[in-house]
């Protein structure tokens, strides 16, 4: 992550990278210069409750240390995510360096619980050096199919990589490191899986960064830096609207939500094609355009927040982070069609130049809002840019994610994101692409029934209707995007972890990343959409 600021101010200080991963088909105890061995642990039945899994009778026999017993001792059953620790200072012959065995129980072995073994794992591994283990091998085991081995490899990678995060901005460093190599012991597959899974947890892990930095470096001009810096890794293009050109081409929203900043706003473009495509062949391809929600902080304007709800805003701008981390990726699965990502970002602020309540805010495009909560400012940069996408970017397909609605924390609780969608194909996909990465979303209707809330008395819509708001919120969006094929996702309620829970970790989430990207990242993402 870039951190240098545009103007003078704080510098994000490093910080630390995700574990390295490897594979091997040496068993967890011939990994040579592993300080951590972990196996596997699965339930058993009424005669044994639990089975130790692969590399743990061969390493047991090395060490001279009964592992079953350690295992009773700690009342191991196999459920997921259990971890006992067994120390073994005097490592092998041959692995000298060995010093703890970790026995990780994985349940029923599907990749939610590999997902949340390896983070399990992870947490256990902090400090260390480096870890071999044969925890996803298990699938590939017996009837298993080559999917299925690949699976659990990658569903286990992500879940010890984005458990292994950490943030810091401590003067000393961070309080703890992750482990910086894993080797995947005991796998016989080729390496196209771990590369799926490295993307896929890397996505996760740049867009939970991208959302914890503080507001006091993260603001528009830094959110775009970043941008021009994922476009230079990732070979993307990239334009960036300042706050005259925004003017120019009359992106009233975008403008009117960042007009009390001392940062002024940004409206962020990077546009991705497949490799080995020429540039007339990629003409043909269908575009996707995805459009994030950027508010790098967000006070509530002249409308307030309280205090105890203001701490967690500097994720405000998960949207934009989904964006970015997806865009960044796209090539390393190969993404087969074009897709355009953009990231409203503006800061609402408080100042004599602030956004009032009763302002009539006129968005690209023409439509236009009046505006009755400041506080109601996603979805005003959200219309700029979903209206801008879809009069000039011809996208078969349109998604926009952000952390919108507090009412949809109320429906959904802090596991489950909202999907709203206008095309069922669409919403299929994203709700199955869902349920593989481990960010699940639940569908909400679109009911006409409540468009009359959104009316006002001298707009063509009010950005306050009240009622079910994260319905009402979805349906104010509705007209800025047509009869293109469209999916909302409201991320608020998974905007937030409040403790350490399997692959997430305390604070901003990142949610969405590994969802969106799992479904561009499939053999035909547009399959069906829009079909009649």
């Amino acid at each position: 992550m870039t951190s240098t600021r545009p103007s003078t101010g704080p510098t994000l200080p490093g910080q630390v990278s995700p574990p390295q991963f490897a594979l091997s088909e040496l068993p967890p105890g011939a990994i040579v210069g592993a300080d951590v061995v972990a196996v596997p642990v699965l339930p058993g039945d009424d005669d044994v409750p639990f089975l130790l899994g692969p590399g743990a009778a061969e390493l047991a026999d090395e060490l001279s240390v009964d592992l079953v017993g350690a295992a009773e001792v700690h009342g191991l059953s196999g459920a997921t995510g259990e971890v006992a620790t067994v120390a073994v200072p005097d490592g092998t012959a041959a692995n000298p360096d060995l010093r703890l065995v970790l026995l990780v129980g994985i349940g029923q072995a599907r990749p939610i619980d590999l997902r949340r073994a390896g983070a399990a794992l992870a947490r256990a591994s902090f400090g260390r050096t480096a870890v071999a283990t044969s925890v996803p091998v298990l699938a590939g085991l017996d009837d298993a199919t080559e999917v299925d081995a690949a699976r659990s490899v990658e569903a286990f990678v992500i879940g010890a990589m984005l458990g292994s995060f950490v943030f810091h901005w401590r003067s000393q460093g961070p309080e703890r490191v992750p482990v910086p190599r894993i080797v995947i012991a005991g796998y016989a597959g080729d390496g196209d899986a771990l590369e799926r899974a490295v993307a896929l947890g890397g996505a996760g892990w740049r867009s939970r960064q991208l959302a914890t930095v503080p507001s006091n470096l993260k603001n528009p001009a830094w959110l775009a830096t970043q941008a021009e810096a994922i476009a230079a890794e990732a070979g993307l293009e990239v334009r960036v609207w300042d706050e005259q050109q925004l003017a120019d081409e009359g992106f009233g929203g975008i403008l009117a939500v960042g007009a009390a900043s001392a940062t002024p706003p940004r409206l962020i473009r990077l546009d991705y094609t497949p490799r080995g495509i020429s540039a007339r062949a990629a003409k043909k391809l269908p575009r996707v355009v995805l459009v994030g929600k950027g508010i790098t902080f967000d006070s509530g304007g002249l409308s307030i927040k309280p205090a105890a709800s203001m701490g967690s805003m500097k994720r405000d701008m998960t949207g934009g982070a989904v964006v970015l981390a997806t865009m960044a990726a796209l090539a390393d699965l190969d993404c087969p069609v074009r897709v355009t990502g953009l990231v409203a970002a503006a800061e609402n602020a408080i100042s004599g130049r602030a956004l009032r309540p009763g302002d009539v805010i006129r968005h690209w495009g023409g439509r236009t809002t009046e505006v009755g909560n400041t506080d109601a400012e996603g979805r005003l940069v959200l219309a700029d840019a979903l209206a801008y996408a879809v009069s000039e970017l011809d996208p078969a397909v349109v998604v926009d994610v952000a952390t919108l609605t507090g009412a949809v924390k109320v429906a959904l609780g802090q596991q489950v994101g909202g999907l709203f969608a206008n095309d069922d194909a669409l919403a299929d996909a994203l709700l199955e692409a869902g349920e593989v990465a481990g960010e699940p979303l639940w569908r909400f209707p679109l009911y006409d029934g409540y468009v009359d809330k959104l009316a006002s008395k001298i707009a063509d819509a009010s950005n306050d209707p009240g009622g079910p708001g994260a319905i009402t919120a979805a349906l104010f969006l509705r007209p800025f995007v047509g009869e293109v094929p469209w999916a909302h996702l409201d991320i608020a309620s998974v905007g937030d972890v409040e403790k350490d829970w399997h692959e997430w970790t305390v604070g901003p989430s990142g949610f969405g990343a590994r969802l969106v990207l799992s479904w561009l990242g499939s053999p035909d993402p547009l399959a069906g959409v829009a079909d009649d």
